[in-house]
């Protein structure tokens, strides 16, 4: 029987690190920058500052210096964001005030992704965003914007953080109104920064400000990678895994509170509440583990790791329901199409509407020789840590994706992985 046992640091946050990369556009100062994601998304981002005359400086895209623009980009460009949705929709809220000509593009993958929702706020606050049928690539023109009031209208941190970085350049105020609270970094950021910025209950309020970027940064490690080897511990049998160093935000570790409804035992230590809160979380294999309903208003909260808490659900006892996850239809893949064939390849029996993953369990998955990752990342991951219950390693095509997010990730299996 394989389990997973022992500690591990997971790899710097995906979102804090490139919104430490694409903000230093907007703001002075040099930041020294540790455990910043080596990932292929943030490489994306911090390319996307070079191009527009910035500068960083690393031998391994670990240990990275920043040097910020202060807002004085080159008057044009042409941003290749690779498959980051993160990068592409932040630097539109960016390049949108700032005067020239800039052109923003990716791979086959990101040019199926949804733009125009990013480009509506945008355009109203008289911005000029011109996207290819919805789609990128997108050319900014860009100018002086207006603040305007803005509502949501679906819970997004990345429509959230790019209204929010176009309203720190606009003259007047921008208010930006949640139905349902998302990730908050880039407002913890920008107050780091000394961006004019308030919360005035579901609301954010920005006014034109100069950012100076922090002297130094420690970027906590990911939650959204944590999650899978601690998810994987919960169903191994004779687990018991241990995330160091982990941000515990807590728009961002609503996975957890799953887990413990379902039955999982979890210990949770802070230890530092510096600009985000970290800490370490154990996670340990529940022989019990009981089905739940994912409500709507909680999946921004664990958007990532609905993937891998399928998973966990093909373990439980009854049936588990994730409600209102249409958005994971328009990620890098269709998650919701690709983790519940894949995982019904493998014996599972999940079920997928239009904006709901209902997962009928227990279910002993059985071997297979062949899946496929889709090209997602999380996807992968899900796949190979899933294998483990069949006790066989098949062939999980285009799996060397985990590097857009993880990748240290087949190592760290490896080392806690025992026989």
């Amino acid at each position: 029987m394989l389990s997973l046992n022992g500690s591990f640091a997971p790899p710097g946050d995906k979102s804090i690190s490139h919104r430490l990369a694409l903000m230093a556009i907007l703001a002075s100062g040099r930041c020294v920058v540790s455990n910043c994601l080596p990932g292929e998304d943030v490489q994306s981002s911090l390319k996307a500052l070079q191009t527009l005359g910035g500068n960083f400086e690393t031998n391994d895209f670990i240990n990275v210096i920043i040097t910020g623009l202060a807002g004085k980009t080159h008057a044009q460009g042409t941003i290749d964001c690779g498959n980051s949705g993160t990068t592409m929709r932040l630097i539109t809220g960016i390049l949108a005030g700032r005067n020239g000509r800039f052109v923003l593009d990716g791979d086959n993958s990101l040019r199926k992704r949804p733009m125009e929702r990013i480009a509506i706020p945008v355009r109203q606050m008289s911005g000029q965003v011109i996207t290819t049928d919805g789609k990128c690539p997108m050319t900014i023109h860009g100018q002086a914007l207006q603040g305007i009031d803005y509502q949501l209208p679906v819970a997004s941190a990345q429509l959230k953080s790019a209204v929010l970085l176009a309203g720190i350049q606009a003259s007047g105020q921008t208010r930006v109104i949640e139905t349902t609270s998302s990730r908050d970094h880039t407002e913890r950021l920008l107050r780091q920064m000394g961006g004019k910025i308030t919360q005035e209950g579901n609301s954010w309020l920005v006014q034109k400000s100069d950012l100076k970027l922090p002297d130094q940064f420690y970027v906590p490690g990911d939650p959204s990678s944590a999650a899978f080897f601690l998810c994987a511990a919960a169903i191994l049998n004779n687990s018991s895994v241990t995330a160091q160093a982990t941000l515990l935000n807590p728009t961002r570790t609503g996975f957890l509170d799953v887990l413990k409804r379902m039955n999982i035992q979890i210990n949770v230590h802070q230890k530092n509440a510096l600009a985000e809160p970290v800490g370490d979380i154990q996670v340990s294999y529940s022989s019990e583990i009981l089905a739940t309903v994912i409500e709507e208003n909680e999946i921004p909260s664990l958007v990532d790791e609905v993937p891998i808490l399928t998973l966990v659900a093909t373990q439980a006892k009854g049936t588990t329901v994730f409600k209102g996850v249409q958005e994971l239809r328009i990620k890098e893949t269709d998650r919701l199409a690709a983790i519940s064939s894949q995982l019904n390849k493998m014996g599972a029996r999940i079920e997928a509407t239009e904006d709901t993953l209902i997962v009928h369990g227990p279910t002993l998955l059985h071997p297979v020789d062949h899946l496929e990752s889709f090209g997602d990342h999380r996807i992968a991951m899900t796949l190979r840590l899933a294998a483990l219950l069949t006790e066989t390693s098949p062939d999980i095509a285009e799996e060397t994706c985990v590097r857009i997010s993880y990748p240290d990730f087949h190592d760290t299996l490896k080392r806690l992985l025992i026989s």
